[in-house]
């Protein structure tokens, strides 16, 4: 019981809409009881059209993306192309699955485009699962419950933003290791665009 005051909460979702991925996150770094950092970063750009969002140590999601964001360059170089979400999916679990004894303390979405816009949920272990929509962190509870109620397909780039919103600002509503704003990566055939949302207490 005292080990898991120390594990870091946060929340981060996905949610797929008719030409693209929005991904989410809220800003809080926590330590137990403590906020460290009303500012950080848990998403990420991996590639020109894969993005990702985390919850967990942020250390290890920091670590854990530049790996990741390194090895996808190096592979495109190699096969001279952009590697789809189902590629950088597999990779990071790849990485996820060889920590398994020291495993890095991170749940992961993966964002993208392929043909289609595409959600892949990482566990610490490099479980993959692919859907529509995804939640994870100490406020995944709260907020795929708005998600899901919510949720059709076919939405618009406007609508899958304010769902993502909507779901986080639940999760900060029940959840104290989350909070203070959302960054947003937008993800569509075009590229990847960068929103950040600050909410006042």
């Amino acid at each position: 019981m005292a080990f898991e005051q120390f594990i870091p909460g946060a929340t981060a979702v996905g949610v797929t809409f008719d030409d693209g991925v929005v991904l989410a996150a809220e800003k809080r770094i926590s330590l137990g009881t403590y906020v460290m950092s009303k500012s950080g970063k848990k998403t990420f750009k991996l590639t020109e059209k894969v993005g990702a969002a985390c919850a967990g140590m942020i250390a290890d999601m920091q670590i854990l993306m530049r790996q990741i964001e390194a090895f996808a360059k190096i592979r495109k170089l190699e096969i001279k192309r952009e590697l789809p979400p189902n590629s950088i999916a597999k990779m990071l679990s790849t990485v996820m699955f060889e920590r398994r004894y020291f495993p890095l303390l991170t749940q992961i979405i993966i964002g993208g485009i392929n043909n289609k816009p595409v959600i892949y949920t990482l566990d610490p272990l490099g479980s993959i699962l692919p859907d529509e929509y995804a939640a994870v962190g100490s406020g995944a509870e709260m907020a795929i419950g708005v998600i899901e109620s919510k949720y059709k397909r076919g939405l618009s780039e406007e609508d899958a933003k304010n769902l993502a919103i909507q779901a986080i600002r639940a999760a900060i509503a029940r959840d104290a290791a989350s909070g203070d704003g959302v960054d947003m990566l937008i993800i569509n055939k075009e590229g990847i665009k960068e929103e950040s949302i600050r909410f006042v207490s």
